[in-house]
């Protein structure tokens, strides 16, 4: 045997020997507590979503699941603090749309892969957001509002929650794909965008639904459409991007459960079984729509190919916008 061939050898039967341990652990996984880390502060839509199903874990399984919230960067300390942890199943990430795919655009150096550093597990639920406009805008419909905007380039804005946020790029791809100059006007938060919107500073708004229907409700803004490629049942009469003639359409956030890399499948494909039948709870069910999101519950094949087209979909978006991380 050559040199080469005997310290490749050697590699692969130290690396069996140390994953020897977690395989023998996914037999009877879990037998301890779990960390669920969460990229936001306590209290927002993915926070509440992730103590929602880690609660339900933990009653299944008879182990804590103790969610941790590890705000900052768009999402990227929680996802390379998963991505580098023991490939065990005892540390999880409840992934967003921000750091499993448009940080991968966003950002030029990166610290993870979502396709390459982790094993996708299940998505969770999508929620809309919807199109918001300003009474003042001579628009009843998306599709004169696109006639309108097409007629007057660079006279209509839209206010976002910030730059290559989730309401940015449904702005952006309205853009894209209705072909219309449509001014972004960024701002710290979704709460000073929709603000500036109903006070007619800005033109339109892409809030989430939970975010936008009090204005719309209240007659301070006129809605439009939901971004979806389903109707809302928080808001059944708007229609849909694509309904009202925006082919193509479809901008959502997202969340998804992912582990490290080379978890052993056994514990992947029990977890996404267990989400799966959390999320197929009538009462789960009816929580979630409440809250304006819709709970999916996926294979981890299914999951992964779901990731792998938004980094495409977004990538192509972000750069034709020219748009890069604060």
């Amino acid at each position: 045997m050559t040199t080469f061939g005997a310290r490749s050898s050697f590699r692969l039967v130290a690396a069996v020997l140390l994953l020897m341990p977690i395989l023998a652990g996914a037999q009877n996984y879990p037998t301890r507590p779990i960390r669920l880390l969460v990229p936001s502060t306590p209290g927002g839509s993915v926070d509440t979503l992730a103590r929602g199903v880690g609660a339900r874990l933990s009653e299944r399984w008879g182990q804590q699941v103790v969610v941790d919230n590890r705000a900052g960067a768009g999402g990227v300390i929680a996802a390379e603090t998963t991505a580098k942890a023991v490939p065990d199943g005892y540390t999880l990430l409840m992934c967003t749309v921000s750091a499993c795919a448009t940080n991968v655009s966003l950002h030029k150096n990166l610290p993870y892969d979502p396709l390459k550093n982790f094993a996708p597990v299940s998505l969770v639920a999508t929620q809309n957001l919807m199109l918001l406009v300003h009474p003042s805008v001579p628009a009843q419909s998306v599709k004169e509002l696109v006639a309108a905007a097409k007629v007057n380039p660079g006279k209509y804005s839209f206010g976002s929650a910030g730059s290559g946020t989730g309401s940015h790029l449904s702005g952006e791809l309205f853009k894209l794909l209705a072909g219309v100059d449509i001014l972004h006007v960024p701002y710290k938060g979704v709460a000073p965008a929709l603000l500036d919107m109903v006070a007619g500073q800005v033109s339109m708004s892409f809030p989430s639904i939970l975010s936008g229907t009090p204005q719309w409700k209240s007659g301070k803004a006129r809605g439009l459409a939901v971004t979806g490629t389903k109707r809302s049942p928080v808001v059944p009469d708007l229609p849909t991007m694509m309904e009202a003639g925006v082919k193509g359409y479809e901008s959502a956030t997202w969340y998804g459960v992912l582990a490290p890399a080379r978890t052993p499948r056994e514990v992947v494909t029990k977890l996404s079984r267990e989400i799966v039948a959390i999320l197929a709870q009538p009462e789960m069910r009816e929580r979630l729509s409440k809250e304006g999101a819709e709970p999916i519950g996926s294979s981890p094949e299914e999951f992964g190919a779901y990731m792998k087209a938004e980094i495409a979909k977004w990538g192509k978006v972000i750069r034709a916008a020219k748009i890069q991380a604060n």
